[in-house]
Formats: C-alpha cells, structure tokens, sequence
C-alpha cells in the first residue's frame, strides 16, 4: 500500500524531547514462552517455599521483582503468535493479523505498515537486538529453512542484531541446527543468514563462564541447546551496548524472547549437570519427570536473566560497577500467554490456581506474570513501591506504546495498547484503556476493571463491498455473541468458578457491545487496515476515491485489499490538502496534520484516537467528533469552532474556541497549550463567555489573558467549564 507511510514520524518531537536534556532508558525486554503466573515468587512460589510445598527455582526474578514492581494483572494472548504480534504492533487480536495460531501465521503475520518495537526504536536512535523465538518469515524445514516474506522479518522492522529462530514449530526443537542470524554477510537476503547452532563463540571465554556451567563440560552437545545460544548473544549485545551508552548516550533495546519453557520438556536432559540447581532440594526426586524437565528449564533461563542483569551493573565484568548501566535501565519480564496443562501445573501449581491453560480464554491462558524494574523511576517514593504487587492492568499490546514515549518518539496510530510512561515515571497524565479484548477458538472476552465477560464468537461478517480477505470457514451459525455467556468479577473471583451472569444482565449486555464493536468476530485474515488521503481541496471523508486502498501481498499472493469508504478498522491519515465530513463516518485512528472540516449533523468517530498532529486542524462547524478514548491535540495542532467532542480531550495544542457557541466536551479535558477566540462583536466590560464546558477540567491555558473583541480579557476555570471575562 504506496500511499501511506509509516515513519511518518515529527522529527520535531524528538528532538524537542532531547533539547530537554531528558536522558532516555535502556530497554531490556526479557520474555519466556508457556509460563504460567503463578511460576514465580511473588505469585505463589514463595507461599509454597515457607509451607514445605515443592516449588520452582527463580532467583534472579524474585531478586528483580523485590527491587521493581510485580504486576498481578498482567496479560497476554492464548497462544504464541497472537501474543507475538500483538506485543511488536500493539493492537489486540481484534485487529492483528496474527489472532490465533493460524499455520499460515509464520509466513505472513506482519506486515510492512505494522510498526514494531524494532521499527520506532531504531528510528529513535537506539541500538535495537532480538534474539529467540521470533515466529514469522521464514519456512519450517529443518535442515534448508527458506526466507518466505521478507516484509515480516525482524531485520524488516528496525531489529539490527539477530539470532533467531523464525517459524513457530521449527522453534519447538531446542537443538535445531541452525538459527538466524544479523548483521549478515554482504548480500545476504534481507540482511539474515543461516549459521550453526552452536556455543562455540562463548565456551572459552571467562566473561561468559558463570552459567550455564555446563557449556564447558566436556559433554555439552556440540548442536547447542539454542536458549544458550540466545543468552549469550543477548549478553554480548548488553555488554557492549552499555559500554557504548556510557560513552555516547546512544540507548539500547533488547529483547530476549526465550523457547523455555515451551514443550518438548524432555530435550533439557541432553545437557549436561540439567538438575544441578535442585540436588539439594529432597522434594524433587518425587515429582513427575515432566515437572524435574520443566523446574530445570524455568531456573536455567532464570540463571541467564541474571547474568543479564549482571551486566547491566558491571556491563565489562571487572568487579568494578562505577560503569552501571543499571540504574537508567528499564527491565521487563513477561510470558506470552500462561502455562500448558500438565504435571508441572498440578504438582507446582505453576498457573497460580487460575482456571484454565494455555490456549484458554479463561485467566490460567491469559494471565501471565510481569515484573518491571527501573532504579531511576520506581523507586521508595514512586507511586508504585518498590518491592510491591501491584493489581493495576498491564497487557502485553500496551508495551510498544510504553516504550515509543519513554524514547520520544511518537506512538504509531490507533493502537489498542496504552502507554504506562506516566505511570513508571510519576510525570504527565496516565490514559485509560477501559478494556482488554482476548480471543481463543470459539470465545472471546473483554476485561474491564474488575469485571470479565466471555461469549461465543460468531461468524465472521461478510467482508464490506470492494474488500477481500482469506477467511476461514465459519464456525458457528449465530453471527452474534450469544451462548455461553459468563462473566464474572475478578476482584473477588480471580479463579473464575462463579458465573454471575444472570444477575448483571444490563452489564452483560453493555460489555457485549463493546465486545462484538472490536471486531472478535472476524475471521482468521482479518485485520487493521492503513489509509492515506488523496482528495481534493474539502472533498468529502466519506467518499471512497479520496482514499487510497489497501493491498498486502507477498510474492505475487494477495492476502489483503481493501479499497472503498473508511471502516471502523481504518487507521488513516488526512496528511495533505483538505477534508470536508458532512456524515458520518468511522475510523479505528484518524491522524490530521492538514485540515477536516465537521459540518452540523454530522459525527466522525475515530474508536481508539482522533490525532491532530501539529500544523493539523479539526473544524467544528457544529458538527461531533467521537472516540471511546480521547481526541489528542498535540503541540501546534488546532482544534477550533464550536460543536461536541464525545471523548476525553488532551490538548497541547491550540483550542480556537467560539465567542457564539461553546465547545463541549462530553469527557473530561486536560489542558495545556494556547486559547484563541473569535466571533462576536463588542462585548460589554465585565462580560463573562462560556467557551468550554465539559465533564470535568484540570491544567490550564498558557495564556490567561487574551484579546476579547480588541478588548484585554482574563480567563477563569471552573471544575467543568472555561470562561472569558472583558475588562
């Protein structure tokens, strides 16, 4: 799709951010495969430790956890690659293209207009490294893997340093010959290149000696164990990237995406000294040998986290920790969905008591644990206290987001996950996401606060005319989410046993709309669309021609086109000329940085942000802009006229508000640019305007006085309105 570009980015935005002197962080994503939440300290293994029960080794997560925050209600997806996608692009499984563990997933799940972690990152100036199980790109062959779409490769979305494996079943070996690696030779295909599987690189090396003791022993399989190889990669990656941040100040992101303790759980034996951590622990010899296989893999990985966590305290390994990166490094742990059923499960408890598993709608398939670590932000006097749980929602789709304005860089448009800067660092305005969606097979849920609702998916709806997509058969004839209706309240249910749905039957009916309005329904295929304006001087938004179409393909199969008036699942941008809405129209995103006109009568609802970027201007010619979260007008953007804004308004920009008819916001406003005033002629001394009512007001105006009709005017706030006063 040529017309829409996706760095478009404001190089003004960073740059203002660095004249700050703000220093940004590293990154450290650490992420393990089929972990259950209760497989760490915090969630249930300490409780068992103090009772005499068995539990699993994890020292260095525990020993992050007490010095960052525990995150209770930390989400993923069902299954691998939907939590994969939605992590990098930040959209749900609504609206990823990868909603479920779809065979055809591993060729084509992201796409070239899908802005990853790798993509913003890189483009923001950091050093960006990948290394595990990335799942997309490449073919399953074992011996000749083929590089299939070049447009979903990690090196095809800002990822710089690579060892990798890049189909999802190719991954579920932990001795196949060769991974992926980058940088790649000169005219290496996509800049990746195939090399053996080995820890050669690393065995002789006392830098890299401490764990797994096993890579010198004499019997270490001389294919490596591939989550050693990863580790290591990463530690090099780490090491040299915090040298040269201490130098330069170039920041560094790191993803360590770990196969453990992903099955075949047996394969762990192959490695020398595999249950040296637990010789002393009697209970061991009693459990099952899947769980001894599983208990080994967790501590195995947990032992390469903390060497990783070393070094970013003594990134040369001299004893000499003056050269800390550590302290302006934000590190996260996180599972991609909850642990698989199994011995490990019952015997361990390593799903916390949560009904379900992997691959379940229910919170043993969701939930999964997630801790954060920052020195220089949570720290005693934080609103997240160090060493704490916290029961605030975090989900894997709001990352992406978190890291794009921790960087200052912008975020990419019309996500569904919500940044939590503010929260980590105590500064700015924390934005809501009022609920989380899950998919898996036939259901669907939708999180929201203390409250869970699952239903029955339905068809996926006929494609709109002039769209085409590769849908699979349809699996239900109800078309709607009816059947199977369960809800219940986590805050006092968290393990799901009571359904409460026939006594909250208005409140079934209300998360059931917004649960159906996110598109669950689709069918595998479907996915967010991106859209760039191509109209004339105020030509109509509605008007399919003024549009670009969409098309994803990849050696001459289309997977996706898309062409006709803007959908819901939209995320489009009016860049250029200007927009004239004179009915109704949906977005998913909707980004100004040129003019739209909304005329009376007339509503354009962006669900998840309306964006006026700057030099952008929204027009309420008594028309209604709406969002089920906010309209965002950033600095040197402008949001003028009268009319109503159904959506939380966060405005740095400039509000030219109306003299005749005042702007309502039917949400609340936080605010922070410039007021501008026009209409009305002589206006009497001592005079007071309403221009701005709303739900609810805080911050203020840069200019508290202003010229009203040639006359000076001071403005005056209110809990829910803004007036102007002539002098």
């Amino acid at each position: 799709m040529k017309n829409f570009t996706p760095f478009a980015f404001c190089a003004s935005f960073l740059l203002a951010f660095l004249s700050l002197g703000a220093k940004r962080p590293n990154i450290l994503y650490l992420y393990v495969d089929d972990m259950g939440w209760g497989s760490i300290g915090p969630n249930g293994q300490a409780e068992r430790k103090a009772l005499g029960k068995p539990y699993v080794l994890t020292p260095n997560l525990d020993r992050l956890a007490a010095a960052g925050v525990n995150f209770r209600r930390g989400y993923g997806c069902t299954v691998c690659s939907p939590a994969r996608s939605s992590q990098q692009t930040g959209f749900h499984q609504g609206y990823t293209f990868a909603d479920r563990n779809d065979p055809d997933n591993a060729k084509k799940a992201i796409r070239t207009e899908d802005l990853t972690m790798g993509d913003v990152l890189s483009k923001a100036g950091y050093a960006t490294g990948y290394w595990g199980k990335w799942g997309y790109g490449g073919s399953r062959d074992m011996q000749t893997p083929t590089l299939d779409n070049i447009q979903t490769l990690p090196t095809s979305h800002g990822y710089q340093f690579v060892v990798a494996e890049l189909h999802h079943v190719r991954a579920h070996t932990f001795f196949q010959p060769t991974l992926w690696n980058a940088p790649a030779k000169p005219g290496a295909k996509a800049g990746l290149e195939l090399r053996p599987n080995s820890m050669s690189k690393y065995a002789n090396n006392k830098a890299y000696s401490n764990y797994p003791a096993s890579q010198n022993h004499p019997d270490y399989p001389t294919v490596a164990y591939c989550d050693d190889v990863y580790a290591f990669a990463a530690l090099d990656f780490v090491r040299k990237q915090a040298l040269e941040y201490n130098q330069s100040g170039k920041p560094f992101f790191g993803l360590f995406a770990a196969q453990i303790p992903h099955a075949p759980f047996k394969e762990v034996q192959r490695l020398p000294n595999w249950d040296q951590a637990y010789k002393d622990k009697p209970y061991f010899s009693k459990l099952s040998a899947q769980s001894k296989q599983w208990c080994a893999m967790v501590t195995r990985i947990d032992a390469h986290f903390g060497n990783l966590i070393d070094a970013l305290e003594d990134p040369n390994a001299d004893g000499d920790k003056s050269d800390s990166v550590a302290h302006d490094t934000l590190v996260v742990f996180q599972s991609d969905n909850g642990g698989p059923r199994g011995s490990n499960r019952d015997e361990l408890n390593a799903n916390g008591g949560l009904q379900g598993s992997k691959g379940s709608i229910y919170e043993g398939g969701i939930r999964v644990p997630t801790i954060m670590r920052w020195p220089a932000k949570i720290t005693a006097d934080s609103k997240l206290k160090l060493g704490s749980s916290t029961d605030l929602i975090v989900d894997c789709s709001d990352m992406l987001p978190t890291f794009c304005e921790l960087a200052g860089t912008p975020v990419p448009l019309g996500l569904s996950g919500v940044s939590l800067a503010p929260t980590l660092t105590g500064k700015g305005e924390q934005r809501v996401r009022n609920f989380l969606i899950h998919e898996a097979g036939g259901q669907a849920s939708i999180i929201r606060g203390r409250y869970k609702l699952i239903c029955s998916r339905g068809n996926a709806k006929a494609a709109k005319p002039g769209s085409k997509s590769k849908k699979r058969p349809k699996k239900s004839a109800s078309g709607k989410n009816t059947g199977n209706v369960q809800l219940y309240d986590l805050q006092t249910d968290p393990a799901e046993k009571n359904n409460i749905a026939s006594v909250q039957s208005l409140l079934v009916k209300e998360l059931n709309a917004l649960l159906t309005g996110e598109r669950v329904d689709e069918a595998a295929g479907f996915a967010n669309t991106y859209h760039s304006w191509k109209g004339a001087k105020d030509g109509a938004i509605g008007q399919a021609s003024n549009w670009s179409d969409y098309v994803y393909q990849n050696a001459g199969e289309i997977y996706m086109q898309e062409n006709g008036s803007p959908q819901s699942h939209w995320c489009a941008k009016i860049d250029r000329g200007s927009a004239l809405a004179d009915k109704d129209t949906e977005f998913l995103g909707l980004e100004l940085s040129a003019r739209l006109t909304v005329k009376s009568g007339a509503t354009v609802h962006a669900r998840n942000e309306l964006r006026v970027e700057p030099k952008g201007r929204l027009v309420l010619q008594g028309g209604t802009v709406e969002s089920l979260r906010w309209v965002d007008v950033q600095s040197g953007g402008t949001l003028a006229g009268h009319g109503t804004v159904k959506a939380d308004l966060f405005c740095k920009g400039t509000l030219a508000l109306n003299l005749d008819k005042p702007l309502v916001v039917e949400g609340t406003v936080k605010l922070s640019g410039k007021l501008s005033l026009s209409g009305a002629g002589k206006v009497k001394s001592g005079e007071s305007i309403t221009v701005l009512k709303a739900k609810s007001i805080s911050g203020r105006f840069e200019n508290d006085k202003i010229s009203l009709a040639g006359q000076s005017s001071s403005v005056a706030y209110t809990a829910n309105s803004v007036t102007v006063t002539a002098k």
